[in-house]
């Protein structure tokens, strides 16, 4: 089961974020029938939402993130909340390849040039946005500088997406897993050093032992320190909060001159949700109750 866990390590005063989400990565890659390197990219930047949300305060808090580029992706958009519900899209789906395992793996399917934001929902209404360019061009390396110039705040950031074999076929989705690692104020600065450099080592060895165990197993082997405490524990899905009654919100907001438009010429309304791929169709008939009853 998908899973996000985070806890702390009191002596080190260090934060340790890991988000298991091989089976909603693999639920998006089907959604949106994503060739294989925009697959990955999708499930690391859903992992990515998962992480970012595990930040933020307050009840159904949301945070996405966003990557614009001019390579043939041509960019994405994911988000995610504090309950553990995480979606998101690709602009192209059918990025098939990707560069050698080495700085420019991801290189041929994000370009040259582009940039990464996100926006966190403050509560009351109000947001908070920042960007970073493209460097890396490695969305976990990008974050972690997007961590260091928008917050200030250094941090490991691991996104691991490991192939397994099945049946005789290689699974390009067989794990997929990230760590966050941040130190909280007053926190031990060559703990948090030594701690990332040995993540980025064994990481991946690890998920592979332990992945089928779980999230919390995963992360009782990467932090076996006695201090560690972990701190809370939720499930991750991929999932989506359209509905018609949002459709005819949207509607509603055309006005109504343009809404009796969209009668005459078409008949009714229709509208897919970017990030699930669900059809809503309004009939002419509910249209026509909207004209009449006045709320257009």
């Amino acid at each position: 089961m998908d899973e996000l866990v985070s806890g702390l390590l009191k002596t080190s005063d260090i934060r340790v974020v890991l988000a298991l989400t091989t089976d909603l990565s693999r639920e998006a890659r089907a959604t949106h029938k994503t060739a294989p390197a925009a697959a990955g990219l999708l499930a690391q930047s859903l992992t990515a939402a998962a992480l970012l949300a595990s930040l933020q305060k307050g009840e159904a808090s949301r945070v996405n993130l966003q990557v614009e580029c001019d390579g043939p992706l041509r960019g994405l958009f994911v988000d995610g909340d504090t309950t553990g519900l995480v979606r998101g899209y690709v602009k192209n789906t059918l990025v098939e390849y990707v560069g050698a395992d080495d700085q420019y793996h991801w290189r041929p399917v994000l370009g040259n040039k582009g940039f990464l934001s996100v926006l966190r929902d403050l509560g009351g209404g109000e947001h908070y946005r920042s960007s970073v360019e493209l460097e890396r061009f490695d969305l976990a390396g990008d974050l972690e500088r997007y961590f260091h110039q928008s917050d200030q705040l250094p941090s490991h950031v691991l996104l691991l997406q490991l192939p397994a074999q099945s049946e005789g076929k290689t699974e390009p989705l067989g794990i997929v897993a990230g760590v966050l690692v941040q130190p909280l104020p007053g926190a031990d600065m060559e703990a948090f050093q030594a701690l990332g450099e040995r993540l980025h080592r064994e990481a991946a060895s690890v998920l592979q032992a332990h992945a089928s165990s779980g999230a919390s197993a995963v992360l009782r082997a990467l932090i076996p320190d006695s201090d560690f405490e972990v701190m809370s524990r939720y499930p991750l899905r991929f999932g989506c909060s359209c509905s018609k009654d949002r459709v005819k919100r949207a509607l509603l907001a055309m006005g109504r001159e343009e809404l009796q438009d969209v009668l005459e010429k078409e008949g009714q309304a229709e509208a897919t949700c970017q990030f699930c791929t669900t059809r809503y169709v309004i009939p002419g008939d509910e249209i026509r109750s909207m004209l009449e009853s006045g709320t257009v």
